[in-house]
């Protein structure tokens, strides 16, 4: 197996790692959190980061499946870049007296 092949494994198998991550993240957060900050409602997150990850997981980086594999790792990101910051936020609330 060449080299970039196993770079290509280890990029399929941490993004579906991350994903995973997200959509356990945004399974454990409070519905109410969402709409405190202003994201879309918990299901449709769930569902978001869900699909996302049973995509990274069934397509590959390097194949055909780019299609589908491009898209899912985008919504991971939103969430864990987006989403994920502003509902710690909203759920510590304003600690600064």
């Amino acid at each position: 197996m060449l080299v970039a092949e196993w770079i290509l494994r280890v990029i399929h198998w941490g993004s579906a790692l991350l994903g995973l991550f997200a959509f356990v993240h945004a399974l454990l957060q409070r519905s109410d959190a969402y709409s405190a900050a202003d994201k879309k409602t918990k299901p449709i997150w769930l569902l978001i980061t869900g699909g996302a990850t049973l995509a990274m997981v069934l397509f590959d980086v390097g194949n055909a499946g780019m299609i589908f594999y491009v898209p899912a790792m985008a919504a991971t990101l939103v969430y864990l870049v987006d989403v994920r910051p502003r509902l710690i936020e909203v759920q510590r609330g304003n600690r600064n007296w």
